[in-house]
C-alpha cells in the first residue's frame, strides 16, 4: 500500500487543486485529485453526474475514489470538498497527514467563479457556499492534522507555509 505525502481537504474555493499541484511540484511527487478520478470513472464531468444520476450516486463514486486514492497515491492528494460528509471517508483519513485548507466566504467566492462547473453552487453561489462552509468546517477540523489559512495569500505563500508542516 502506498500512502499520500499529505491529503488536502477544504471547501470549494479553498485551493485544493491549485495548492495541491504547486505543492506536488515543489516536492517532486505526483498530484492526484479525487474529483478528476471520479470524472474518469464515470466518463463524464461532475456536473453531468449530478444532473444524470444525482448527488447520492456521485457520493457513492466519491467514497470509492477516496478509498482507492488513499491506498495508491504516493504524492499529494486532494479530496473533494464534500468527501468529509461520509463517515467512511473521515474514518479512512485517520492516520494520514491531512491538511485543512481553510477559507472564509469572501475569498472562496472570488475563487469559485460564481459556481461554474460546481453543481452545488449553481443556483445561489453566495448563500450555498456560506452554508457549505458552516456545515463542513467542523468536519474538516475533525479530520485535520493541521489547518492552513489560505485567505489573502498566494499559492506560493501557502505552499511555503505547508512545507515545514510536512517536515515535522
Amino acid at each position: 500500500m502506498t500512502r499520500p505525502v499529505c491529503v488536502l481537504v477544504g471547501a470549494p474555493g479553498a485551493g485544493k487543486t491549485t495548492i495541491g499541484e504547486a505543492l506536488a511540484a515543489e516536492l517532486g511527487v505526483e498530484f492526484r485529485d479525487t474529483d478528476r478520478d471520479i470524472e474518469r470513472m464515470a466518463g463524464k464531468p461532475i456536473p453531468e453526474i449530478f444532473v444524470d444520476e444525482g448527488e447520492a450516486h456521485f457520493r457513492t463514486l466519491e467514497r470509492a475514489a477516496v478509498a482507492a486514492a488513499l491506498a495508491g497515491c504516493p504524492g499529494v492528494l486532494a479530496v473533494g470538498g464534500g468527501a468529509v460528509l461520509a463517515e467512511e471517508n473521515r474514518a479512512a483519513l485517520v492516520g494520514h497527514t491531512v491538511l485543512y485548507l481553510s477559507v472564509e466566504l469572501t475569498d472562496a467566492l472570488k475563487r469559485v467563479d460564481l459556481g461554474v462547473g460546481r453543481p452545488l453552487l449553481a443556483v445561489n453561489p453566495r448563500a450555498t457556499l456560506k452554508y457549505l462552509l458552516d456545515q463542513r468546517r467542523p468536519l474538516y477540523e475533525e479530520v485535520a492534522t493541521a489547518t492552513v489559512v489560505t485567505d489573502g495569500r498566494t499559492p506560493a505563500e501557502i505552499v511555503a507555509g505547508i512545507l515545514p508542516l510536512l517536515r515535522r
